[in-house]
């Protein structure tokens, strides 16, 4: 058995969960989020939390029962509180804006940078070197940070580049002759 998926998702107030032939819908305060379940894992509600577990003789139901349960708990995480991720901007001349839908950046290139956000994920600049990427669908936060980061990822030498605001470059020697 998944060690994760013998945990139960405990369900906050003003979160509904809706179970309906192989689909769970999760509403919330800042939304809603459907995913449909891998047909090898079964999720059951008990009071204000769900059970998710495998059912016995599918191929790869006890892996995936872990992954189902961290799927949905994620779900339930992010229609409560929602996720974010912080970016922030190294070196001279290197800025961000927020314009609504669109992230404006200045990355040293002889042209600006735009990149559309798509529907579900926000974005703010509380200043001119941070980027403040938030959402409710964990993953779609996430894809949009490395593709923002993918712009102008972190360099070894000087650590110029956009990066995680936790991330860490280790700098490199230049060569000596």
């Amino acid at each position: 058995m998944s060690r994760i998926a013998k945990y139960p998702v405990a369900l906050p107030k003003g979160v509904e969960v809706t179970l309906a032939s192989g689909e769970i819908t999760v509403k919330g305060p800042l939304g809603s989020l459907t995913r449909v379940l891998h047909p090898s894992v079964a999720v059951a509600r008990d009071g204000a939390q769900l059970q998710v577990t495998a059912v016995t003789g599918a191929e790869n139901a006890e892996a995936m029962s872990g992954t189902v349960r961290a799927l949905v708990n994620n779900m339930v995480a992010g229609v409560s509180t929602g996720f974010e991720k912080k970016l922030t901007l190294i070196g001279v001349g290197y800025r961000a804006q927020a314009q609504g839908d669109k992230l404006n950046l200045s990355l040293g290139f002889s042209h600006p940078v735009v990149h559309q956000m798509p529907k579900g994920v926000k974005v703010e600049t509380p200043t001119q070197t941070e980027i403040l990427i938030k959402g409710i669908d964990k993953q779609q936060v996430g894809q949009v940070a490395a593709e923002v980061r993918a712009y102008r990822q972190p360099e070894p030498y000087k650590g110029k580049g956009v990066r995680y605001a936790d991330e860490i470059v280790i700098i490199k020697e230049t060569k000596k002759k």
